[in-house]
């Protein structure tokens, strides 16, 4: 049980328990961009991207790398399941960069191949889910690879209204009605 003016934070992966911290306050990255977390939050569920979660507990500040996942805040509790989880001290930079690179050469090729199928398509998503991981370990140990920007699938713009869909300006209706 954790004192009014804290937050348990656990963090959550298939193999088990990865944190358990009664933290002053808690950073994620959501889909939908970064949010905090302080004690006396509202209840809040949010989709995770792969990123940095940052804790604070007294003064000093803490980071470790998460995978996508979930998280579910309340009031004096925040709870994270994510498939990938890793603090500073567990990263090799040099493995990381070398799979760092295999994954974009390998991304590389599909993204030449002009007859993209939805097998092609998934492969794709799943090196761009790769290469986002390897990029925050590398982020979490201070040496993060340039930003890449990649077409968003699943996530991008809607594609553009056909002409005859577009509505007329506001006040064309009215002249043509």
């Amino acid at each position: 049980m954790v004192e009014g003016n804290k937050v348990e934070l656990e963090i959550v992966t298939p193999k088990g328990r990865a944190l358990s911290a009664a933290v002053d306050e808690v950073t994620a990255p959501s889909v939908s961009g970064e949010f905090g977390v302080l004690p006396g939050h509202v209840p809040v569920l949010a989709a995770l991207r792969t990123g940095i979660v940052t804790y604070r507990v007294g003064q000093e500040q803490k980071r470790c790398a998460i995978g996508a996942g979930f998280a579910e805040a309340g009031a004096n509790r925040m709870v994270i399941l994510t498939d990938d989880y890793i603090e500073r001290e567990g990263i090799d930079p040099v493995i990381i960069r070398k799979e760092l690179a295999e994954v974009q050469t390998s991304l590389a090729k599909l993204s030449a191949d002009v007859n993209q199928d939805d097998s092609t398509k998934e492969q794709a998503k799943l090196l761009i889910d790769k290469e986002n991981w390897l990029a925050a370990q590398l982020e979490l140990y201070g040496d993060p690879p340039p930003a890449t920007m990649r077409p968003l699938e699943e996530w991008g713009p809607p594609d553009p209204m056909a002409e005859e869909d577009v509505p007329p300006p506001v006040g064309e209706a009215a002249k043509h009605g």
